[in-house]
């Protein structure tokens, strides 16, 4: 029997969110909820919706993971000459979502985005697997290519290129920090009448707000 999308809903009603049950600082607030979903083994807690808005006044949106959280913001990596790197260029702001459904969370960012510096991502690309150093050469991502074959062969001509050498960072490819202004903890709840806690960053500290659902 087939379902009515307009049919399919969920109750929340594992937890509630009050002012009083977050701490002062967001980050720390990200951390303790980012743990929360990392013991509930949650896959790829990680994992979070990039919006980015391109020259053209279109959003678009993709699933990256983040890399690095703390008092400066959210650092993600990708390829800088990218269809997100592009609208990033001519916008530099942006918004990250994280969903957690397993907890009946959800985490918003929004803010303006910086490059990391060379060294920043010269560290976290030497961390990286090698055959997703490679990977980082062999795709001039966004662009269209006619086959898989285009990548196997480029793939292999790098691996013999690199053949017991250090694979170096490409020159295209770093990280991009979302240094946010907001950001907001959803606690599902039932009848859709949603727990929200907005921090707000206004003359350098954070305002602290509850949102109405």
């Amino acid at each position: 029997m087939s379902v009515e999308i307009a049919d399919l809903r969920k109750e929340y009603t594992l937890n509630g969110l009050d002012r009083s049950d977050v701490l002062a600082d967001p980050f720390a607030q990200f951390r303790q909820w980012f743990e929360a979903a990392l013991g509930a083994g949650i896959p790829e807690p990680n994992a979070m919706h990039l919006a980015t808005v391109g020259e053209n006044g279109r959003p678009s949106g993709r699933i990256v993971l983040i890399k690095e959280v703390d008092g400066r913001g959210f650092v993600f990596y990708t390829n800088y000459e990218s269809d997100k790197g592009q609208d990033l260029a001519a916008n530099p702001v942006a918004s990250l979502t994280f969903f957690y459904p397993e907890l009946e969370r959800q985490i918003r960012v929004e803010g303006v985005v910086e490059k990391v510096t060379p060294e920043e991502s010269d560290i976290y690309f030497g961390s990286r697997p090698r055959g997703s150093q490679i990977g980082a050469w062999v795709s001039r991502q966004s662009t269209v290519i006619q086959s898989r074959d285009e990548l196997t062969n480029r793939q292999n001509e790098l691996e013999a290129q690199f053949d017991g050498k250090p694979v170096p960072r490409p020159p295209h490819w770093g990280g991009y920090r979302v240094v946010p202004d907001s950001i907001e903890f959803w606690q599902g709840r039932p009848s859709r009448l949603h727990d929200r806690i907005r921090y707000r960053l206004v003359d350098g500290a954070w305002v602290i707000e509850r949102v109405s659902p």
